[in-house]
């Protein structure tokens, strides 16, 4: 059954519709087989409400606005923080699954290290998109004050992300 549904001429179409909403073929590519793994894991939700195809579109939809988000966030932490970068690379391995896994189990002992003001203003940030501007809006403060606070915040974070790995190598080295 589920093969059925996978056909040729879907395929076809649905790649027609992502590349219609993406720029680049490269990442339409990418969200193509995203978008299709996503349809078939979760095959058994499809209900015939829609087409099948409608549903696909929708699963599409989700997928495209992720794969943006997710580019969105990288570019963001890479702007601000350039030496994450080569950590996150050595996420690319064959080994993806499991350094993507510790890189963020290192990301969040780091951020759980900071105090609750940085942790705050980071949160809002980089995981909340809000603009400096409405983030000293939240606190009722300057924006310049805003901007001295997270300037300081994105240092203690590349401070304490460097301590903290520097411990997790040293304790699995000895």
């Amino acid at each position: 059954m589920k093969k059925d549904f996978f056909d040729q001429k879907t395929i076809l179409k649905l790649k027609k519709f992502i590349f219609q909403r993406v720029e680049n073929s490269l990442d339409g590519e990418e969200i193509l087989q995203e978008t299709l793994l996503s349809a078939y894991n979760c095959l058994s939700l499809y209900s015939s409400r829609s087409s099948f195809f409608t549903w696909l579109c929708g699963i599409a939809k989700h997928e495209i606005s992720d794969f943006y988000r997710k580019k969105k966030i990288k570019t963001i932490l890479f702007s601000h923080l350039p030496w994450l970068e080569n950590l996150a690379s050595e996420a690319l391995g064959p080994e993806q699954l499991f350094l993507k896994k510790e890189f963020e189990e290192r990301i969040k002992k780091t951020m759980d290290s900071l105090s609750e003001g940085y942790r705050e203003i980071l949160r809002l940030k980089y995981y909340q998109n809000l603009s400096v501007k409405e983030i000293a809006k939240k606190f009722n403060e300057t924006v310049k004050a805003v901007e001295s606070k997270l300037f300081r915040a994105r240092q203690a974070f590349a401070k304490a992300f460097i301590v903290n790995n520097s411990k997790r190598r040293l304790s699995s080295s000895g």
